[in-house]
Order: C-alpha cells, then sequence, then structure tokens
C-alpha cells in the first residue's frame, strides 16, 4: 500500500525524523512517503498554530487523493484537521494521537501521554475526551519547553521525559505515548528506561492504516464523516 504521511508544519528536520520512525516499521510492501507544509507555522505549540496548520492538511489530503494514496497520516499528537480530513478523504485517515491512545488501550488498561509545551495541558486533556478515553488515561504530563526546542536540547529534553514517565507510572500508567511526532524514534530507548511499553504515534498510525487496508475496511461515510456538499 502507499501512504502519505502529512508533518503539519514546515520543520523539515521533523519531517525526516518522522520518516525514519515510520520507514523502521513498515512492512516490505508498504511505501511511505511524507512531507511537510510549503507553508505554516515552523512547529506546532499552540491551538492557534494548529489553525495556521489547518488549510495546509487539508490540500495535502486533496493533492494525495489525486496521487492515489491508500490513506494519510496526520503526524502532530494533537490531531489537527483530523475530522475534517476524514470528511473530504476516500481513503482512511489517521491522527497519531487517536492511533496512540487506541492502540495503547489493547495493551494496557491506563496510558500516560508526555508531552510539551506545558501551555498545551489542556487541549491534550480535551482531545483525550474527545476519543472518550478519558477513564483509561492515569495522566497527562507536560516538558515546559517549546517543540522547537527539540533540535538544540534533546539531551535535556530527553531527561525530563524520563522524570515525567517515573511520576506517570508512579501514577498508575502502564503504557506511555509520546505526545509529540518530534519525539518519534526514541520510544525503545525510553521503554528500556522506565520499563512499560511506550508508543509512538507514528509507528503506531502505520500499523493501524495496514490493517484497514488488509481488511479492506474504510472511513464510514454514513453520517459523522460524511463528505461535506461544498467539497
Amino acid at each position: 500500500m502507499r501512504i502519505k504521511i502529512i508533518n503539519p508544519n514546515t520543520n523539515e528536520q521533523m519531517t525526516r525524523t518522522i520518516d525514519a520512525a515510520a520507514k523502521q516499521y513498515r512492512r516490505q510492501d508498504t511505501q511511505i512517503t511524507t512531507v511537510s507544509l510549503n507553508s505554516g507555522p515552523p512547529v506546532i505549540d499552540s491551538s492557534y498554530d494548529e489553525a495556521l496548520a489547518a488549510a495546509g492538511i487539508l490540500q495535502e489530503v486533496k493533492v494525495g487523493l489525486h496521487e492515489k494514496f491508500d490513506g494519510f497520516i496526520i503526524a502532530c499528537f494533537s490531531d489537527p484537521a483530523l475530522q475534517a480530513s476524514k470528511e473530504i478523504s476516500t481513503a482512511p485517515v489517521v491522527g497519531i494521537g487517536e492511533a496512540s491512545m487506541l492502540l495503547a488501550c489493547t495493551i494496557a488498561y491506563k496510558f500516560a501521554i508526555i508531552s510539551m509545551p506545558k501551555s498545551a495541558v489542556s487541549s491534550m486533556r480535551a482531545l483525550v475526551a474527545s476519543y472518550g478515553l478519558e477513564s483509561r488515561c492515569a495522566s497527562v504530563r507536560m516538558i515546559d519547553l517549546s517543540v522547537g526546542k527539540l533540535e538544540t536540547e534533546l539531551p535535556k529534553i530527553k531527561r525530563l521525559f524520563l522524570c515525567e514517565g517515573r511520576e506517570a507510572i508512579a501514577e498508575g500508567a502502564e503504557t506511555i505515548l509520546l505526545g509529540c511526532a518530534g519525539l518519534s524514534g526514541l520510544d525503545k530507548e525510553f521503554e528500556k528506561e522506565l520499563r512499560i511499553p511506550v508508543i509512538d504515534g507514528v509507528v503506531a498510525a502505520v500499523k493501524l492504516l495496514e490493517s484497514l487496508h488488509d481488511y479492506g475496511i474504510n472511513t464510514s461515510k454514513i453520517l459523522t464523516y460524511r463528505t461535506p456538499q461544498r467539497f
């Protein structure tokens, strides 16, 4: 199958990080194309950034439909424009936040999300609630640094992530979710330290799309994700 991964910002380094994580775990017959937006926010740190990115995400989905991709991944844990993308797409669209949480519920009763920056904690909790998974979420923990600091302060962010991970385990978390696409590829490193499963949302989304493709099922269009009349 052919999967298009959309990094909903203009950060090329993050796009390469996402692409590498996806390709590490794809099946041999799965083709991955990872793109970033031509214009928009350099990283997504806020609801404002999500709004700026929305039009670009939808445009990449539209282009991808003409290019005959079999599925799409929105590679930001807050799942920006995911619902609208599901409406306009004739192929499955998966968000990495959505995929992470659904996969977590199959291997553990309680999960924790560790993300950044701290100002996004309320919107992250709202995302969990929107998927009806509040009772399965042990905690949402945030590192108080911009996503943009991943390129310059990664060692510090790793240390802070592990500290938050240990606190999350103390609060009952049985699995940890990487709450930012920029953390992709660090799952096994953190898992070794924390000794519980750590889920990379990019990988979770790839495996979910492969499963949907193999099963031959698509997004239901009967009601919620019915194609908009003006599309």
